[in-house]
């Protein structure tokens, strides 16, 4: 029997988690930190006017490039027809709410499941305010991008409240979004 094979076997599970698991894992990571170096990409293509897709496969984790994914996840972009689009997909905000609620929920149930507080279910709202005026260059003094998200959850749990928003606090989408990460941008024209 393999160690993955007997972690599996005598694992404990919180809230669909193996919490056996992850602590092999966080134990690994913790003795050897350069397993825990990740990379992520999309690419992406226009397609036209608002509309473009992106794709996602390939990643880098664990020491090694990862080649689990055997198909890619295609998403597509695109506006409502008020912002001119053709409503072919949810447009980038919309992702970027999916995005927060997504990493925030994950990040709940991970570090909720880590410390042996049970979960039965999760619902949440997501809502940010973004004027056009910002991005668009009509207005200088409106912020490009959303100016503020408004975040609600209802747990059913016996867990504390301000323990599991404490939780979320730590997803990395949400430090992301919250926080001024650098991004380098580069173009290439041809």
């Amino acid at each position: 029997m393999s160690a993955t094979e007997e972690i599996t076997s005598k694992s404990t599970w919180v809230n669909g988690v193996n919490v056996t698991a992850l602590a092999a894992t966080l134990g690994a990571v913790a003795e050897q930190p350069a397993l825990g170096r990740f990379q992520f990409r999309a690419r992406n293509r226009w397609i036209g006017g608002a509309r473009n897709r992106s794709a996602i496969k390939g990643f880098y984790g664990a020491g090694q490039e990862d080649t689990t994914r055997k198909e890619s996840y295609v998403f597509d972009a695109d506006e409502p027809p008020v912002l001119h689009g053709e409503d072919k997909g949810a447009n980038p905000v919309e992702y970027l709410l999916h995005a927060l609620a997504g990493c925030m929920t994950t990040t709940m149930v991970y570090h909720a499941a880590s410390r042996g507080i049970g979960i039965e279910a999760i619902e949440s709202s997501f809502e940010g305010d973004i004027d056009i005026r910002g991005f668009t260059g009509l207005s200088p003094d409106v912020p490009k991008g959303y100016q503020k998200t408004r975040v609600a959850f209802r747990v059913k749990t016996r867990g504390d409240a301000g323990v599991l928003a404490e939780l979320t606090r730590m997803s990395p989408v949400y430090i992301s979004v919250g926080g001024s990460v650098p991004i380098e941008v580069t173009v290439e024209t041809y």
